[in-house]
């Protein structure tokens, strides 16, 4: 069949933003004293929002308090860096304008806060998403169905004609909660090992591989 709609996560999806990440946040916890951390661990950390990203990568056993000011400070820290050596992977741009000109509606959906997303999509992604929707006050974030749910409607699209598109075992549980046709990418956040584990069955290796599959 070919989807009406082809609904993406953002980080380790469309956007290599790991290193961006990784600067922010240990930027945030040096200027607090704490120790770095390795990029591969911040890389297993993200999926859930910058709030539990924060909170494993402080030190076990933090003070609510100095953890907080850890993550005010990577909120205030990130969006002024978050382009700074983000890039799109490669062959996505050419597959969100290919799925355009199939008339194929495309949202992107993340657990990013919604001013983020929206920055990053206007940067990296220009008129090629016809939604973009983040973490908002009151709304449950992924893996709950609620984003989904919420991008669904402004599209004007039924579960049935949409597919999922992510990278991450945090995604699969999305598609699996929102009732939604899963493609897992593997040039991600996840090492496929765990991708499998989580119940991952259909698999994209490239931006090409995506589109043949979607179109």
């Amino acid at each position: 069949m070919q989807y009406k709609a082809v609904i993406f996560d953002m980080d380790g999806t469309i956007l290599d933003t790991l290193d961006d990440l990784a600067d922010s946040v240990n930027h945030s916890l040096e200027i607090h004293g704490f120790p770095e951390r390795k990029r591969e661990e911040i890389r297993a950390f993200l999926g859930n929002g910058m709030v539990r990203l924060v909170h494993l990568s402080v030190p076990e056993g933090t003070p609510a308090e100095d953890e907080a000011a850890v993550l005010e400070e990577h909120k205030r820290y990130y969006p002024l860096h978050s382009a700074d050596k983000t890039k799109a992977y490669e062959g996505i741009p050419e597959l969100l304008k290919a799925l355009k000109q199939k008339g194929i509606k495309t949202a992107v959906v993340s657990n990013k806060s919604d001013p983020n997303v929206k920055a990053l999509v206007k940067k990296y992604f220009d008129g090629l998403f016809d939604v973009s929707i983040g973490s908002r006050e009151g709304v449950p974030r992924k893996p709950a169905a609620d984003l989904v749910n919420i991008a669904l409607n402004e599209l004007g699209v039924e579960k049935k004609d949409a597919v999922y598109i992510g990278d991450s075992d945090v995604d699969l549980a999305t598609a699996q909660n929102s009732g939604l046709k899963m493609i897992t990418v593997l040039w991600g956040f996840r090492d496929r090992d765990v991708l499998e584990k989580a119940g991952a069955e259909v698999f994209a290796d490239t931006a090409a591989e995506l589109e043949d599959m979607l179109l």
